[in-house]
C-alpha cells in the first residue's frame, strides 16, 4: 500500500511509517506543495496512491467520483505526529483491508 500524505500532514510520516506503508510519499516530496486538491487527486490516481489527509473535501470528491484514488480521512485536529502514527499503526490493518476493497473509496478514522 503506498500512501500520499497531503501538505496538511507532517512529512516525517513518511519515514517513520515506512515499516509497515513503504514507498509512500509526501505530497512536498512529488512537488505537490503549492497543488490544490483537484491537482493532488490527479498524481495519486495517475501514480496508484491512496491520499491521506485531514481535508473533507477529499472525502467529496471520493463520493462524487469514486476510486481510483482511495481516500483515508483522518478527522482529527491539530494533533502531534505522533499521535498521527499512532492512529495510522492503530488502524493499519483496516487500512490495509480497505486498500482491497474495490466498492470503497474512502475511509474515515476517528
Amino acid at each position: 500500500m503506498r500512501l500520499l500524505f497531503d501538505q496538511n500532514l507532517s512529512p516525517r510520516l513518511v519515514q517513520r511509517l515506512s515499516d509497515i506503508y513503504p514507498k509512500s510519499v509526501h505530497a512536498r516530496d512529488v512537488g505537490l506543495t503549492e497543488a490544490d486538491d483537484a491537482g493532488i487527486w490527479e498524481y495519486a490516481k495517475a501514480h496508484g496512491y491512496t491520499i491521506v489527509s485531514k481535508d473533507s473535501d477529499f472525502q467529496q470528491r471520493s463520493l462524487l467520483y469514486g476510486a481510483p484514488p482511495k481516500f483515508i480521512w483522518l478527522r482529527v485536529g491539530n494533533c502531534t505526529v505522533l499521535h498521527t502514527e499512532n492512529l495510522l499503526r492503530t488502524y493499519s490493518a483496516a487500512i490495509h483491508t480497505f486498500e482491497l476493497e474495490d466498492e470503497k473509496s474512502h475511509l474515515i478514522i476517528p
